[in-house]
């Protein structure tokens, strides 16, 4: 089997779910647990810390480890850089069959610290058999030191081993998300999977395959190809809730249209895109002349050294789990307008409804998120991008990865 610690929502496993295989997920938080019920994935709710080793000696051919990443994260107060040394030790004594975690753990600013150094305890409960085969781990930039101390100890145990930090937008997800990676291998060896995208789009040439353009977020969204997108419109305001970003009226031509799958809205007001199982679409109607005013933009949060990202570019990391994290869409005129015209009202920022924050981590449009706004984007926010993982998981399922399978606008 493949164990999943941390498995969260489901980033990891959906990944392995559109390559055709299944994992056992360990996971504590209760929505996590429900969504990933809800996607059909198999789970153990339990404490990582606390779950016993054995019953997984003798039959793990992979290992998947994303410890929370609070403790080290740049949106929290990253008390886990200040317990390094304790987590170091504990990943040093463990691979030793030492268990030291609870005086260890006394000692730690952030009781979640130690956590980062649990795999240890798994893989050598499974060294003793020659398992697993692979491992693949995942955190916070900052984690990198650590992983590298892992990967000194699965090469003394015979493995290959790989760590770095990898950009997730450059390997087709619309979110320049950064994190350091492990993969180790006990029969190929381990090395990061080659980038598929780029900033710039690189043609192919004789030696190189070459790299589409960075997924933006309009691309993800199913926004059209401008770089003027407008936020799909849902019940209550724009996404997530707020205020109405469209001229009075133009709500229910909108939705009536969208309901029925017949056409994108392009701010540019061109014919939509075909549809892929029939005619081409109606042109847009006549409000978009209107909606195009306005450039959206994705803020990362709401503090002064914001992120600010144009639809048409990948979204920079989602943070979430805390108000300040809350991202929102925010305009701006996107033309200018004629001498001595009135300036018009800018649309108020909108917060980034689930759905689409999901689909900017690859998840599918309708990941079946469980629990309220706040617990749905903190899974979100925390998950593995499902895209970036299956990169990184198909070289040692020995199985072929069809982008197509990972689509993201509805």
């Amino acid at each position: 089997m493949i164990l999943d610690l941390f498995a969260g929502p489901g980033g990891w496993s959906h990944a392995l779910t559109v390559l055709g295989v299944q994992d056992v997920g360990l996971e504590w938080d209760e929505w996590a647990c429900k969504t990933r019920a809800a996607a059909g994935q198999l789970t153990l709710r339990t404490d990582v810390a606390m779950y016993p080793t054995w019953p997984w000696v003798g039959r793990t051919r992979g290992l998947i480890a994303s410890p929370p990443c609070q403790a080290w994260s740049m949106a929290g107060k990253r008390l886990g850089l200040l317990d390094q040394p304790l987590v170091h030790q504990a990943v040093d004594d463990l691979a030793a069959g030492r268990d030291t975690r609870e005086a260890l753990l006394s000692a730690c600013q952030d009781k979640r610290s130690l956590l980062a150094a649990e795999p240890m305890r798994y893989l050598h409960a499974l060294h003793t058999t020659g398992e697993p085969e692979w491992v693949a781990m995942e955190e916070v930039p900052d984690v990198l030191p650590l992983w590298k101390h892992y990967t000194a100890v699965l090469r003394r145990w015979g493995y290959s081993a790989w760590t770095g930090v990898l950009n997730a937008a450059d390997y087709g997800v619309p979110q320049t998300r950064r994190r350091a990676i492990l993969i180790a291998s006990r029969v190929r060896t381990a090395e990061p999977p080659a980038p598929t995208h780029a900033q710039v789009a690189e043609p192919e040439s004789l030696f190189e395959p070459g790299r589409a353009r960075w997924t933006s977020m309009a691309d993800a969204l199913g926004w059209g190809a401008t770089d003027r997108p407008v936020p799909t419109v849902c019940a209550g305001g724009g996404p997530g809730g707020g205020p109405e970003p469209f001229p009075s009226g133009s709500r229910k031509a909108l939705s009536n249209a969208r309901d029925q799958g017949t056409w994108t809205p392009r701010p540019d007001g061109t014919t939509p895109r075909p549809r892929r199982d029939g005619p081409a679409d109606p042109p847009a109607p006549p409000f978009n002349a209107r909606a195009h005013r306005w450039s959206w933009s994705l803020r990362s949060n709401n503090q002064a050294h914001a992120t600010i990202r144009r639809a048409d570019e990948p979204a920079g990391t989602l943070f979430f789990g805390h108000r300040a994290n809350e991202c929102t869409w925010v305009a701006e005129p996107a033309t200018s307008r004629p001498e001595g015209a009135q300036s018009p009202a800018v649309p108020d920022p909108i917060r980034i409804a689930a759905r689409e924050a999901g689909i900017l981590q690859t998840f599918p449009a309708d990941y079946p998120w469980a629990g309220n706004k706040g617990q749905q984007f903190s899974q979100i926010g925390n998950a593995v991008p499902p895209m970036l993982a299956a990169r990184l998981l198909t070289p040692h399922l020995r199985v072929p990865l069809d982008p197509d399978d990972f689509a993201l606008a509805a």
